[in-house]
């Protein structure tokens, strides 16, 4: 058995407006006795004058009135006097009723697409977002509370499976791949910006380098010596062709760099851009690479590789929701707060949220507004009717102790006029 909700009421004013109800009570109450006690005393006096009788017709009809209006006031909340009156009580024996209406009322008058997609376009979604974040305590408390969720987070992922379900997804997307085209593509664009030659120049300096150090030079000559005849190996001649051979090249290197029009530069340019065409026609080319990202993606080393930095990203983030380092903690909240500066700044993605917002409430209110109902209706039922018409009294009490003293006065108008005529008549 569900108990009833107690509710508490204790908004301000309502201690205020109890004793202004209690006051208008008591009036109603005095005024209602006074009508009565005129009535007697007319009734009394009525023979010595007949202008009594109109004064105890007013008073009569005035009390009868205002019992009426008691009555009716009091019906609508409790039983008069604690007797079983049938059709008194009206709200308490009708809570059911009222529960089911009500909710019905909002959900088909208050919940409908029109009205609530009208409210919603009232509201500025983004520049509150926008605001929101661009306050630095905000984007700060922010970015504490989402490094409080990231360990959880990074748990459940190693936990459930998902970890395994996207590097599955990962190697597969890789797999799908054709490398050849989209290397040829990246390496045509690199073509196209001129930073190949950049890279010919570091390879001519390193050549230039290599070529000019001692092991080198002396790697060289034995080779020359071991393919010269003996009697040249007497002159020495293999150092004198190591040397030869050493200047040229490097004097090649030295103009090839200082000349960006050096014949050479083109000829690499049409080396690289036919490597690039094959690349992205020969199918042999494409067999290569396709064979290489196999070979690659099979490699243990990549699985550790992608096992340590997991591994590193994982303590770095327990580090950071610990507190230890605070490194992460201010790069989201700078983060946040860069996010809401551009947000304010543009409008028309203020705008676009909006609209999206609008779209996903409205849709999320119009399926749920039947929950809403249901809710409404659950928790109207479930109140505690006796403080409920408590609230009701305190707050519309006060207008409704004046429909007694309305029917007080349109009572005794009514009863004076009827007597009025009644006495006109009998003049006749």
């Amino acid at each position: 058995m569900i108990m009833p909700a107690k509710l508490v009421f204790d908004a301000p004013g309502d201690a205020a407006r109890a004793a202004e109800l209690r006051r208008v009570k008591t009036v109603a109450t005095l005024v209602l006795a006074a009508t009565l006690a005129l009535f007697a005393t007319a009734k009394l006096l009525l023979p010595i004058h007949p202008a009594f009788g109109f004064v105890a017709a007013f008073a009569e009809a005035a009390t009868i009135g205002g019992l009426a209006d008691w009555y009716a006031v009091v019906a609508l909340f409790r039983r008069p006097l604690g007797l079983p009156i049938p059709h008194t009580a009206i709200i308490q024996s009708n809570q059911q009723r009222i529960a089911d209406k009500l909710g019905e009322f909002i959900e088909v008058h208050f919940l409908e697409p029109a009205p609530v997609e009208a409210k919603l376009r009232q509201i500025d979604f983004g520049s509150f977002i926008a605001d929101w974040l661009r306050d630095r305590k905000r984007s700060a408390d922010l970015a504490r509370f989402s490094l409080r969720l990231l360990p959880e987070a990074v748990s459940a992922t190693e936990t459930s499976g998902l970890m395994t379900f996207i590097t599955r997804r990962i190697a597969t997307q890789l797999q799908s791949i054709d490398l050849a085209p989209l290397a040829a593509g990246t390496l045509r664009a690199f073509v196209q910006e001129g930073r190949h030659q950049g890279l010919l120049d570091d390879i001519l300096r390193i050549v230039h380098e290599s070529l000019t150090q001692p092991q080198t030079m002396a790697m060289v000559r034995e080779k020359i010596r071991g393919e010269l005849p003996t009697l040249l190996k007497l002159y020495r001649a293999d150092k004198y062709l190591v040397n030869k051979i050493v200047a040229s090249a490097t004097a090649f290197f030295d103009e090839v760099r200082s000349d960006p029009a050096h014949p050479f530069r083109g000829e690499f340019d049409r080396m690289v851009l036919s490597f690039i065409d094959r690349l992205g026609s020969d199918p042999s080319y494409a067999d290569r690479i396709e064979t290489l990202k196999r070979d690659l993606l099979a490699r243990p080393e990549l699985s550790d590789l992608i096992r340590n930095s997991w591994s590193n990203a994982r303590s770095f983030i327990e580090r950071s929701a610990s507190g230890e380092t605070q490194v992460l903690q201010q790069h989201l909240a700078g983060m946040f707060a860069k996010a809401g500066d551009a947000l304010k700044a543009d409008s028309e993605l203020r705008a676009e949220i909006n609209a999206g917002l609008v779209v996903v409430l409205r849709t999320f209110i119009a399926d749920q507004k039947s929950g809403v109902s249901s809710f409404i209706s659950d928790q109207v039922k479930a109140w505690d009717m006796g403080q409920l018409i408590s609230l009701i009294e305190i707050n519309i009490g006060r207008d409704l102790q004046y429909i007694r003293f309305n029917g007080s006065l349109i009572g005794g108008l009514a009863g004076l006029g009827l007597y009025t005529a009644e006495f006109l008549l009998r003049l006749l």
